[in-house]
């Protein structure tokens, strides 16, 4: 089961992730985003392997794990991390990995150099994804806190929407923006990857137990509840303020169900998805078709309130919908809130002061981060 879920993971990055993006983009910018895609995975495979999965998974302190893992050393056919292979347990994480950095495209899709989109996700694994894994999966402070992050709200999501943000306030918007229509140029394309995404999500959400077991079957379950009522909310909402739905809109709704069940998916119920799912639909659309024209930051794909936004609600709604199964006898919603507020906080914090920093390095180092005009 843990092998098919690290290819159905993979699979969310290679092709689902670069064709939803692929289709959301105009014509002229779709093989840069394709060819994004595919160059992070390669690069993050590497950087997993040599360094990234001893900095999230290693022995260390409350913030980093040592290096005593570098180069996967110690990782045999015979070690084992719980009762699985260690060597499938990176690679399963490694597949995590490849799709956080792939996220932030989304960011400042159109008008980002290649070679800076290289370096910048190289560094800002190292720098932002590895620490921030180790905080809530490695026995770090915020596992130590707390946190309840099944699958990856806080880790993933949070981290990538947030640097997603921060990546296009600093490289600036597009130019013609937001006075030019740039509306996609492939919807089906667009729905083809949304559809990947869906089907790949039950190895992100499911195979988090590192089993196959009720709670895996449980966690798959409301996995496509909440991707369904997502749908559901987003073109709902769409419908009563613009009067008809879309498919860009169906598509980014079954995405932000998925995103805003993922921290959740472990410990949440059918009826708590479908509450889940439901404002994470609503609130995705909300803050793509009114916080983001407030805010005027040309988030070019909207990974910051699809992913960042939506997975804050995902995190607090955790403490929220924790099913009797899940819940540990001494469970007090209140101080799981508190818990959870913090580590959002947190992850918010470092995640944008570093992804700045990340950037301006990453800027000076490949003479400047954007493309010059006539490039755009």
């Amino acid at each position: 089961w843990i092998l098919t879920s690290t290819a159905l993971v993979l699979f969310m990055t290679l092709p689902g992730l670069a064709l939803f993006y692929g289709g959301l983009v105009r014509t002229k910018n779709i093989l840069s985003v394709l060819m994004q895609c595919f160059a992070i995975a390669g690069i993050v495979s590497i950087l997993w392997l040599v360094a990234g999965y001893s900095i999230a998974f290693a022995e260390g302190n409350a913030y980093f794990g040592d290096l005593s893992k570098f180069m996967l050393a110690g990782v045999t056919e015979g070690s084992l991390s719980g009762d699985i292979p260690e060597s499938l347990f990176a690679l399963f994480q490694m597949t995590f990995a490849i799709i956080t950095p792939a996220l932030i495209i989304g960011g400042f899709a159109e008008r980002m150099k290649f070679s800076a989109v290289l370096l910048f996700s190289a560094i800002w694994l190292i720098v932002v994804y590895a620490p921030i894994t180790h905080w809530v999966w490695g026995g770090g402070w915020l596992q130590e806190m707390g946190l309840l992050d099944f699958a990856g709200g806080t880790v993933v999501h949070i981290t990538a929407g947030v640097a997603a943000l921060v990546a296009a306030i600093v490289v600036g918007p597009r130019n013609g923006f937001p006075s030019k229509p740039m509306a996609p140029h492939n919807m089906t394309m667009t729905i083809t990857g949304a559809a990947m995404l869906w089907v790949g999500w039950f190895g992100f959400n499911a195979g988090s137990e590192v089993s196959a077991d009720g709670t895996a079957a449980s966690a798959f379950l409301v996995t496509n509840v909440s991707a369904s009522l997502g749908v559901i909310g987003w073109v709902l909402v769409e419908w009563l303020v613009y009067k008809k739905a879309t498919l860009v809109g169906g598509a980014s709704g079954a995405v932000a169900g998925l995103v805003a069940i993922t921290p959740a998916s472990g410990s949440a119920g059918v009826e708590g998805a479908i509450i889940i799912g439901l404002v994470g639909g609503a609130l995705g659309f909300y803050g793509v078709a009114k916080l983001k024209n407030m805010f005027k930051v040309d988030d070019s794909l909207d990974a910051f309130w699809i992913h960042g936004l939506v997975g804050i609600w995902g995190s607090i709604a955790t403490a929220i919908f924790i099913s009797d199964y899940a819940m540990p006898e001494d469970y007090n919603m209140m101080t799981q809130l508190i818990a959870q507020f913090s580590a959002i906080g947190l992850t918010v914090v470092y995640s944008a002061i570093a992804t700045a920093i990340v950037f301006y390095i990453a800027s000076a180092l490949t003479g400047g981060g954007r493309v010059d005009e006539e490039t755009e």
